[in-house]
């Protein structure tokens, strides 16, 4: 069974995992489907994978049952792992990198509750930082925030830098959804705790922003019901849930369109669907 499947950044390449323990990488050009690397190196099934930005390379990460998250690095048209994080004691179920932004950050969620900050540091070392009882029973996803200041599209003085906060979303088996910060000196911190599910939450995915005033993040659970969070005050301070959508299943994943106008939803009836924006728009 095939768990996950991510287009590369410019959409020439498609990586997949599965519960036969493999990565696989398929060009994808001119609408061919060309097998170009089956990457073994997991002990269990492989949930999630995710591509950093071509900026620094071509670099792919992936999320196992075996407790381990690895990094694969292609040179000179052969991949190979380039690092390997075995720091949880349990399943790591989603992984996704910061925005190319902040450096090459990967988040990891795992199912012993702890998340953890993978940070290169330069000639192939990799700086960790674990955040300990982030969900209680475990977490099942990670999402970062976009590296735009919310509002800076209208209000942002021109030739100021932004002062960028790094944020990211998590989803746990406490029914929760969590927001994280990154204090001055390094240490992450739990911001805000979003509560509208009545059970686990499987996925949150934070929107793509271009400096409009409002954030957005879309949150699905095994509830069925799939909920689009939005603040409108710049200190991040007070988020609104509306649902969506009430599904008769379990809804694993949701997904942003790179211009946020449109959201796919997955779930367990083996649909998926599309939501658009003046629907997202006009919810009551």
């Amino acid at each position: 069974m095939i768990h996950d499947a991510q287009m590369d950044y410019y959409g020439t390449r498609l990586a997949t995992c599965s519960s036969d323990r493999s990565v696989k990488i398929f060009d994808v050009r001119n609408g061919g489907q060309i097998l170009i690397a089956d990457l073994r190196g997991h002990e269990g099934p492989v949930w999630q994978v995710a591509w950093a930005h071509p900026m620094y390379g071509n670099i792919l990460a992936s999320c196992s049952y075996d407790r381990k998250v690895i990094i694969w690095r292609e040179e000179n048209g052969t991949w190979e792992k380039s690092h390997e994080h075995a720091g949880h004691d349990s399943s790591v179920n989603s992984v996704c990198w910061a925005p190319h932004d902040y450096g090459l950050i990967l988040a990891c969620g795992s199912s012993d509750g702890a998340i953890s900050l993978l940070m290169y540091t330069g000639e192939g070392q990799w700086e960790v930082k674990k955040i300990n009882n982030a969900h209680t029973i475990g977490c099942n996803a990670v999402s970062w925030a976009p590296a735009v200041v919310p509002g800076s599209l209208i209000d942002q003085p021109s030739g100021q830098k932004p002062n960028y906060i790094k944020r990211f979303a998590s989803g746990g088996c406490d029914n929760l959804i969590k927001l994280w910060k990154e204090e001055e000196d390094g240490q992450w911190k739990e911001e805000q705790k979003l509560e509208a599910h009545s059970d686990w939450v499987r996925d949150v995915a934070w929107a793509p922003s271009i400096g409009l005033p409002t954030s957005t993040i879309a949150s699905c659970s095994q509830d069925g019901r799939v909920f689009i969070w939005t603040c409108d005050d710049a200190s991040g301070n007070t988020w609104s849930p509306k649902l969506l959508h009430k599904f008769n299943d379990v809804v694993w994943h949701v997904s942003w369109s790179i211009t946020a106008n449109i959201l796919a939803v997955s779930g367990g009836d083996n649909k998926e669907e599309l939501q658009m924006q003046p629907q997202i728009d006009h919810l009551p």
